[in-house]
C-alpha cells in the first residue's frame, strides 16, 4: 500500500468519525427535546376531560369505610363545545343501586386556564335549567339526548370553579386543584358557602371532596373524613365512547404529561 493510499484511509476515518458524532449530538439532541416536548394547556384541559368521561363509582371506599361513605356513581360524558373550544360535559351522581334517579345534575365547562394565572385547567360547575330533560343523558343514545345547540342554551347558573395544577413529581395525583379558600355561595342545608377540590389521578380515577358551611363556618353539609374516592366501574354499562369530543390518546398523553417539564399556550 502506498503513502497515498495510506492518507485517503487517515481521511476517510477522521470523516466518518466526524460523522458518527455528528449523528450521536444530534440524535441526544433529538431525545432530550422529544423527553421535554412542551405540553400546552389545551393538551391538559383535553387530558382532564377525558379523565372526567365515563362511569366511575366509589365501591371499594365505601367497601372500606361503609360508616363514612355510599357507593356512589358517578357519569361524565362530552355534551358539546362551545366557540372558543371550551368542552362541555354532563355529570350526575346516583346511589349505585338506583342509578335512574340522580341527586346531582351539573354540567361542566372545562378549559385551559388563561395565561395569566397560574393554573393548568380551569373547571367550572353549572346548573341546568331543566334537570328532568337531562336525567341519564350519557345512558341514552345520541339520538334521545338533548342537542349541543340546547345543552349551550340551558347551562344556568355558575355554582363553583376549581383550578386544577399539575401535582409535583412524586405525588400520587396528575392534577389537583380548589375552589378560593372563601368558595362559592350556596345555600343548602343552612349553608352560606361551599368549597370543593379535585383531583385526578392515573387511570381516569377521580378524587372529590365537596362542602358546605354555614356563616360561622361550621360544616353543615359534606363528608368530613376525606374526599371520595371514584374509580372507573369495571363492568361499565356506559355506552358513549367520548367520539364527539377530539382527544388525544390518554395513555400517550398521560406520559407527556408526566414527562414534560416545559409548559406552553
Amino acid at each position: 500500500m502506498g503513502e497515498g493510499d495510506s492518507e485517503s484511509d487517515n481521511g476517510w476515518s477522521k470523516a466518518r468519525g466526524l460523522v458518527i458524532k455528528t449523528l450521536v449530538v444530534v440524535g441526544g439532541a433529538l431525545f432530550i427535546r422529544r423527553l421535554t416536548k412542551s405540553t400546552t394547556r389545551r393538551d391538559h384541559a383535553r387530558f382532564v376531560s377525558h379523565s372526567l368521561s365515563g362511569e366511575k363509582n366509589s365501591k371499594e371506599q365505601a367497601s372500606r369505610d361503609p360508616d363514612h361513605y355510599f357507593n356512589l356513581r358517578m357519569v361524565a360524558c362530552p355534551a358539546a363545545e362551545m366557540v372558543d373550544g371550551s368542552k362541555v360535559l354532563y355529570f350526575e351522581q346516583a346511589f349505585w343501586r338506583t342509578p335512574q334517579k340522580p341527586f346531582r345534575q351539573r354540567l361542566y365547562m372545562v378549559k385551559p386556564c388563561p395565561k395569566e394565572t397560574k393554573c393548568d385547567v380551569e373547571l367550572s360547575t353549572y346548573a341546568i335549567r331543566d334537570m328532568e330533560e337531562y336525567k341519564n343523558f350519557c345512558d341514552r343514545s345520541k339520538d334521545q339526548r338533548p342537542l349541543p345547540e340546547e345543552v349551550i342554551r340551558d347551562i344556568a347558573e355558575h355554582l363553583t370553579t376549581i383550578h386544577l395544577k399539575r401535582c409535583g413529581r412524586g405525588k400520587r395525583c396528575l392534577y389537583e386543584g380548589t375552589t378560593p379558600p372563601e368558595g362559592f355561595p350556596n345555600n343548602w342545608n343552612n349553608a352560606a358557602y361551599c368549597t370543593s377540590e379535585m383531583a385526578v389521578l392515573k387511570n381516569n380515577e377521580i378524587h372529590m371532596w365537596d362542602r358546605g358551611y354555614d356563616d360561622d363556618g361550621n360544616q353543615v353539609w359534606g363528608v368530613k373524613e376525606g374526599p371520595y374516592e371514584f374509580k372507573p366501574a369495571s363492568t361499565s354499562s356506559f355506552k358513549d365512547k367520548c367520539s364527539s369530543v377530539n382527544l388525544l390518546s390518554p395513555l400517550s398523553l398521560e406520559k407527556r404529561i408526566e414527562g414534560s417539564f416545559v409548559l406552553t399556550e
